[in-house]
């Protein structure tokens, strides 16, 4: 299958304005670009034909044509990063069997991940999207409730059926559990979502039919329309390898994530 990755990027964050160009210190004391670091990320994954940043900005767009890559530029009316991808697919007339949506704010995105989900849609060609959940080990998952103790918006969870396919995402930590009633203590039944999408180009389309969804709105999730359609989001079980795995959500989370690239 051929397959692209788009990076979706806008500098209107309401959270972080102007996220894709924070400044992340790297192991030797310098510094990339958030929109750097997940394109380098890009680059690493096997099997992929181009990479391409989509983005409405310029100040986004002079960065990543700086640092060698290729942009799409799209309209600033893309509610969200799926939308921005749809848009970018259509605007430079793309052929490709499978567009990988790599949120820009991922730079800790392993690239097999990415390959896990491309075998998926390889393996199962009546799928039409496929997104990566990670079992979160204690020390994630502490991340999590610290952010909500603090009303902070962080990390999205997943739940999923025996079939592995979607039944909700949310914002909130899901499923609710108390530490004190597990058995083990490592075996967190709670799984974190990558902002990761693989979709066939008649995802897209079809999304970009669909009206935004009163869930999508509430909790500021994007997959969601697709569930409030009935369609299927199968998700992928990947493996962290020893890895730590983390999105630059919050302002507070560049300290977090620049421990991670310093080790």
């Amino acid at each position: 299958m051929k397959t692209v990755i788009i990076i979706p990027a806008r500098y209107a964050s309401s959270r972080f304005p102007g996220k894709p160009l924070a400044a992340l210190k790297l192991a030797d004391g310098s510094r990339k670009s958030l929109i750097e670091l997940s394109w380098e990320a890009a680059k690493q994954v096997q099997g992929i034909s181009e990479v391409y940043v989509a983005t409405d900005d310029d100040r986004i767009r002079n960065a990543a044509i700086e640092f060698g890559a290729e942009v799409i530029m799209t309209s600033s009316n893309c509610a969200n990063g799926t939308e921005r991808c749809a848009e970018a697919l259509e605007n430079a007339k793309l052929d490709s069997d499978l567009v990988i949506n790599l949120q820009g704010d991922a730079p800790l995105t392993p690239p097999w991940f990415i390959e896990a989900l491309i075998d998926a849609m390889r393996n199962d060609p009546a799928a039409q999207m496929a997104t990566p959940v990670l079992q979160v080990d204690p020390m994630t998952y502490g991340l999590f409730t610290e952010d909500r103790r603090n009303g902070r918006v962080g990390g999205t969870t997943a739940v999923f059926d025996r079939s592995n396919n979607a039944l909700y995402f949310s914002k909130e930590v899901l499923p609710f559990l108390q530490l004190d009633h597990l058995a083990d203590k490592a075996d967190i039944p709670v799984y974190h979502h990558v902002g990761v999408y693989a979709y066939r180009p008649e995802a897209l389309k079809a999304y970009m039919q669909w009206p935004e969804g009163r869930l999508e709105k509430l909790e500021g999730l994007e997959q969601l329309r697709f569930l409030e359609n009935a369609a299927q989001v199968k998700c992928v079980e990947v493996d962290a390898r020893g890895k730590v795995f983390w999105e630059l959500n919050n302002p507070e989370d560049i300290a977090r994530i620049e421990k991670v690239l310093k080790a």
